[in-house]
């Protein structure tokens, strides 16, 4: 009996022993997801890697030499974007900081309101309003550009800071998120707990929901952020002086005057280059803290 046993518990001939012994059909299907993956990560990241090289390329190389061969004229373009127009360029660098930066606080602020406020509390008609913040999560933002420009034609602040600001504070997608997140994160018991203690619904909401609600948050500041970076269609409505221009207006302007100036084209994609940056150092920083508030919220609780 024990010799069978040590038979059965043997590997069979021509295998490797601690070696998985699953069927080869099933071992190719397990690296099509692999593939699939590979293929799309390509499809991103090729024309991230065209405009790091097509910036490195005088105007003359940038249409004559391999499309993926680096060039040496990185500096040069470097300097003629500094010099264009004074440095508008950097001008619309700071309108695109002032907007995204700006817009996504005011946005999470109020985004950090209303989801707690329908997480937490019952009231009538909060489904109903809930509701509607979803269908405006649906609805495509050209659909309500041009309504919003007529609103604000109607109060003169068309062409102006707030033209831009005003419309990117009420997120849809933010307060679901924060309603979400506030509904998972913040226990009921919690809130009662402080009510019972005596502390107002404003303290509840500074000293005991929000810490909990921090890491959803920062996840809120961040697609906002990106989300009004990007903005290209409400600037283009709103605005008329390029000196309020965020940088995607901006660059669409240099790329429309590239067609009779083909030197600009150098500018637009070294530009564009400069533009991605301030993305992904937000990006880097912020996932440092949300990483840590992920973390101390889990020792809390």
């Amino acid at each position: 009996m024990s010799s069978l046993a040590v038979r059965k518990a043997q590997p069979a001939a021509g295998t490797t022993p601690g070696t998985a012994q699953g069927p080869p059909q099933r071992r190719r299907i397990a690296l099509v997801p692999t593939v699939t993956l590979l293929i799309g990560a390509l499809y991103c990241l090729l024309p991230v890697a065209w405009v790091v090289i097509a910036a490195t390329k005088s105007g003359s190389e940038l249409f004559s030499t391999f499309t993926f061969l680096p060039g040496s004229g990185f500096t040069e373009n470097i300097r003629d974007l500094n010099a264009y127009r004074d440095g508008v360029y950097w001008k619309w660098m700071g309108n695109s900081a002032l907007y995204a930066g700006l817009g996504a606080l005011l946005s999470t602020v109020v985004s950090a309101f209303s989801g707690y406020a329908l997480a937490i509390y019952r009231f009538r008609g909060r489904e109903t309003i809930f509701n509607v913040l979803l269908a405006g999560v649906l609805m495509p933002p050209v659909i309500l550009a041009v309504p919003q420009y007529l609103l604000l034609a109607e109060a003169n602040l068309t062409d102006s800071y707030l033209s831009v600001l005003l419309p990117l504070i009420l997120s849809p997608y933010g307060v679901y998120l924060a309603r979400i997140y506030a509904a998972a994160a913040v226990p009921s018991d919690v809130v009662e707990a402080g009510r019972m203690d005596g502390a107002s619904e404003w303290r509840i909401f500074t000293r005991v929901a929000l810490p909990m609600m921090v890491p959803g948050l920062v996840t809120v500041f961040l697609f906002q952020f990106v989300a009004v970076w990007n903005n290209f269609l409400l600037p283009y409505i709103m605005l008329s002086d390029d000196e309020k221009f965020p940088i995607t207006l901006g660059l669409y302007t240099l790329l429309e005057q590239g067609a009779n100036t083909p030197a600009l084209y150098t500018l637009v994609i070294t530009g564009a280059l400069l533009a991605v940056v301030p993305l992904i150092a937000l990006f880097l920083v912020i996932q440092r803290f949300w990483s840590l508030d992920l973390l101390s919220g889990a020792v809390k609780s």
